[in-house]
């Protein structure tokens, strides 16, 4: 086992255990893939102010997040089909996150299902849901989370209709993944995935499959899908789903100010600015980036979080100093789970906070809650600002 010091250590592993499909399923954005790159190289931008003769003992990373105890402000993300990066994915990084402290968010899009995790953690998670329109489907959905005693909904909203993901067209990527030859000799060389895939019965939807009508199996899975996700989306809409759960509410997928506002007229909890990692709107600024005018726009009204593009426990330092509540992290653990399995995502939480902790020390912070604005260096014009067109009119 070579030795880990930093995230990359792991996605080298990762790269070398998974099936190409899902490594680049992960490791990808849309089009060009300018946003996916620029989400991570825009945090390079923003320079740490050190600090000396500081005292720096007695320093802790523990925080809140949406009014939950965390061993720091980090949440792991939602991440479809993460049981294809790891047979169990989905329970096996529950379980690394109970054990170390941060919420995980399931995907609706999971292999292991709610309930599944449910069995198999004993603290409450988080559930992603997409905005389907399918009512009887959502309320469902809904319904088993709050059976599950999920603590929060993570409502996605920027997924009407998919970016142009090349690299998943070009793999055959979809629900379920398609056998072409490329991907039948790929599998061939993975030995350890493919054991352990077989090792289990969970290779199928479990939120879906056998919970909907006609969706017996993942063959009929990527119709039923395409036919319901809503692109006739509106705010209205959402308001119906902030009726049909009264626990805490994270909308995920915010970019602009103006949207942010609406969060907080539907009753959300918490947003997170988020771009889906660079997969859906290419060209599109970063997420921290973009965090600045968002917080401007609702000011304390709204917890705040921020995700994409973080790959270090210095990325999460920056986000909070700009202003971010938490962040969450998806590339970034789904390495560590590919690499190793449980042990992996734990590993990778470690390495984040250790560079937290570090870099935060180093700055002359000792409690996380007191990081600011004044650990950093920000170029002029680095946050977005959304000029209104009508001011000019």
């Amino acid at each position: 086992m070579p030795v880990i010091t930093e995230i990359e250590d792991l996605r080298r592993i990762y790269k070398r255990r998974v099936p190409k499909m899902f490594y680049d399923y992960c490791e990808s954005g849309s089009w060009t893939e300018q946003t996916f790159r620029e989400n991570s190289s825009d945090f390079d931008e923003l320079y740490l102010r050190q600090r000396v003769a500081v005292d720096m003992a007695n320093r802790t990373t523990s925080s809140t997040m949406l009014g939950e105890d965390v061993s720091m402000p980090v949440a792991l993300a939602p991440v479809g089909m993460t049981g294809m990066q790891h047979w169990d994915g989905e329970i096996k990084a529950a379980k690394a996150a109970e054990k170390f402290g941060v919420p995980y968010t399931l995907s609706t899009m999971s292999i292991c299902s709610i309930e599944d995790v449910a069995a198999a953690t004993s603290k409450p998670f988080w559930l992603q849901v997409y905005t389907l329109t399918d009512d009887d489907y959502m309320q469902r959905l809904f319904d088993r989370a709050k059976e599950a005693k999920c603590s929060a909904a993570v409502i996605t909203v920027d997924l009407q209709l998919l970016g142009q993901r090349h690299k998943d067209h070009k793999n055959g990527l979809s629900a379920p993944p398609k056998p072409t030859l490329r991907n039948m000799i790929d599998l061939s060389t993975k030995w350890s995935w493919g054991m352990g895939m077989l090792s289990t019965k969970r290779r199928q939807f479990g939120n879906i499959v056998g919970h909907v009508e006609g969706i017996d199996d993942p063959s009929s899975l990527m119709a039923w899908t395409a036919a319901k996700f809503d692109q006739s989306l509106n705010w209205d809409r959402i308001r119906q789903f902030r009726d049909m759960w009264n626990g805490p509410l994270i909308i995920k997928g915010i970019m602009d100010p103006e949207d942010a506002r609406q969060a907080v007229n539907v009753g959300a909890d918490a947003i997170i600015v988020s771009n889906h990692g660079g997969r859906q709107l290419d060209g599109a600024l970063s997420s921290i980036r973009a965090l600045t005018p968002v917080l401007d726009a609702v000011g304390d009204k709204i917890e705040v979080h921020l995700d994409s593009g973080i790959r270090s426990g210095q990325d999460v330092l920056k986000a909070l100093a700009m202003g971010a509540k938490g962040v969450h992290i998806g590339r970034a653990y789904i390495y560590g789970l590919g690499a190793m399995g449980q042990q992996g995502v734990t590993k990778s939480l470690e390495i984040i906070r250790n560079e937290l902790d570090i870099s935060m020390a180093l700055c002359g912070r000792r409690h996380v809650t007191d990081i600011d604005r004044e650990i950093l260096l920000v170029p002029e014009g680095f946050s977005g600002r959304w000029e209104d067109p009508r001011r000019n009119a």
